[in-house]
C-alpha cells in the first residue's frame, strides 16, 4: 500500500509505503505521474494499493491502555446514575444492574469495540471482571469481541478481581482459569483497602502472573502513604522476581501528591524497574505526576477510558482522541508541544506498555511510531497541527491496523 499525501505528526507532507504490517518508506509527496519506465518517486508497482490522504495529518493509531469493555452501556439508552460512593458501593450498584441491560452483554461489548476502532483505536488492554458474582461470563464476552475484531485491533484481556482476591471464596479459582482461557495479564486492586491483607493479596497476583507467563496490572486508588506503602511491596516483588517491564500500575495518583521527595523516589523505582503507568486523565485539585518528567525518565505512559457509560460513571464515548483534549485539559498545558505529547501518551506511549518492543517515548519533543520498520498502525485525521486535531476532534478519519483499513469515516470494514 501506498498512502499518499499525508503529514507525519503534522510535518511536512509525505507518501509513506507499507509493506505487510509494516512502515517501508517515507518520501516527500509528490504528485502521481512520471513518465513510462521512470515513474515519479513513491510511485507503487502495478495493482499496488494507494489511499489518498487528502493532506490530513498521519498518527500512529490510538492504544486504550485501561478500558472496562466489560462494564459497558454505550449504545443503549441514557440512565440514571444510581452508584453510592466509594469502589465496593459502585462494584455493587454493578453487581445488581449489569444483568438486566436492554441488550445482551457479548453484544453490548463487541458493539463498544467497534466503535473505538472507528475512532481510532487498535490496540486495546482491557480488564475481565472476573468474581463469584459474574464468575467468566464478562471474560467470556471480552473475549469474544475480540475474536470478532482481531482483523481490526489488537486486545489483551486482563483477569481482573474487582471484588478483591480473599473476600469472597472461589475467586481465585475463577481467575486462574480465565488465565488458562487466554487471560494475558494478571490483575490487582487495592491490596490494603479491599483485600485488608497486602502481602497475600499480592503475593497471589504475582505467583499467578509468573506460572502464567503474564504481565501485572495494579488498580491502585489507595490514598497517600497507603499507596506509597502498597507500591512499595509491588516494587519489592518485581525486584525479587525479575519482573522489570512486566508491571503497571493503573491511576497511582496518590503517588504524585504526598510530597516532592516521595513522588521523585516513587518515579527513580518506576524507572529502575521499568514500571509503567495509565492514567484515565482525572479531574484532580490535588498534584499528580508531571507527564514530561515521566517521559523524559523513561518511564511508560499510557492513556485510557476506564468504564464506558457504564453502571459506574456516566462519561466515556470510545473516542480516545477525546480523552487525549481531557489529559491536556486536566494536566492544564497549553503549550503546543505538550499537548502534542498528549497524543504521543495516547499512541504509542500505551502501545509501549503492550509490547515492549514498541518505540518509547522520550522527552515532551519525542514522535516516535511513524519511522520505517513501525508497526502499520495508523491513523488519518484532519489538523493544521497535533494541537488542532486535539482541539476539533473531527470525524474524518481512516484506521490502519497492520498495513490495512479498517475503519473510514467512523465505520469499521
Amino acid at each position: 500500500m501506498l498512502i499518499r499525501n499525508v503529514r507525519p505528526w503534522g510535518g511536512e507532507a509525505a507518501d509513506v509505503e507499507i509493506e505487510g504490517a509494516r512502515i517501508t518508506a517515507i518520501r516527500p509527496h509528490t504528485a502521481a505521474g512520471g513518465t513510462a519506465g521512470n515513474p515519479a518517486p513513491g510511485t507503487p508497482s502495478a495493482g499496488a494499493d494507494q489511499l489518498d490522504g487528502r493532506g490530513r495529518l498521519l498518527l500512529p493509531s490510538f492504544s486504550d491502555v485501561h478500558v472496562h469493555l466489560d462494564s459497558t452501556r454505550i449504545g443503549l439508552p441514557f440512565r440514571e446514575h444510581t452508584g453510592g460512593p466509594g469502589v465496593w458501593a459502585m462494584m455493587m450498584n454493578d453487581r445488581a444492574n449489569w444483568r438486566h441491560a436492554e441488550v445482551p452483554l457479548p453484544e453490548r461489548v463487541a458493539g463498544t469495540l467497534e466503535r473505538m476502532i472507528a475512532y481510532g483505536t487498535t490496540r486495546v488492554r482491557s480488564f475481565a471482571q472476573i468474581d463469584v458474582d459474574a464468575g467468566l461470563e464478562k471474560f467470556e464476552a471480552v473475549l469474544a469481541a475480540r475474536e470478532k475484531f482481531a482483523h481490526a485491533a489488537e486486545v489483551q484481556i486482563m483477569a481482573f478481581p474487582q471484588a478483591g482476591l480473599l473476600i469472597e471464596p472461589g475467586t481465585i479459582d475463577l481467575l486462574e482459569e480465565s488465565l488458562k482461557l487466554g487471560a494475558s495479564v494478571m490483575g490487582g486492586i487495592d491490596p490494603c483497602q479491599l483485600d485488608r491483607d497486602p502481602v497475600k493479596h499480592l503475593d497471589v497476583v504475582f505467583d499467578l502472573a509468573q506460572k502464567y507467563d503474564v504481565d501485572v496490572d495494579i488498580h491502585l486508588h489507595e490514598p497517600g502513604q497507603l499507596a506509597v506503602f502498597s507500591a512499595e511491596l509491588v516494587f519489592e516483588r518485581v525486584r525479587a522476581l525479575g519482573m522489570q517491564g512486566r508491571v503497571t500500575l493503573s491511576h497511582a495518583y496518590e503517588l504524585g501528591a504526598v510530597s516532592d521527595t516521595v513522588t521523585a523516589a516513587m518515579m527513580d523505582q518506576m524507572a529502575e524497574l521499568d514500571i509503567s503507568w495509565t492514567t484515565i486523565a482525572p479531574a484532580r485539585t490535588a498534584p499528580q505526576f508531571n507527564l514530561a518528567a515521566m517521559s523524559a525518565a523513561g518511564i511508560r505512559v499510557g492513556l485510557g477510558q476506564d468504564g464506558q457509560r457504564d453502571y459506574w460513571s456516566p462519561y466515556g464515548n470510545c473516542d480516545l482522541l477525546d480523552r487525549t483534549w481531557q489529559l491536556a485539559f486536566t494536566h492544564q498545558l497549553r503549550r503546543d508541544e505538550d499537548i502534542a505529547h498528549c497524543a504521543a501518551i495516547a499512541s504509542i506511549g500505551g502501545a509501549s506498555i503492550m509490547d515492549r518492543t514498541a518505540p518509547r517515548l522520550g522527552d515532551v519533543a519525542d514522535r516516535p511510531g511513524l519511522a520505517v520498520g513501525d508497526r502499520a498502525d495508523l491513523l488519518l485525521c484532519p489538523g493544521e497541527t497535533v494541537t488542532s486535531a486535539i482541539m476539533d476532534r473531527e470525524a474524518d478519519r481512516t484506521v490502519l491496523h497492520d498495513g490495512r483499513v479498517v475503519a473510514e469515516g467512523l465505520h469499521v470494514s
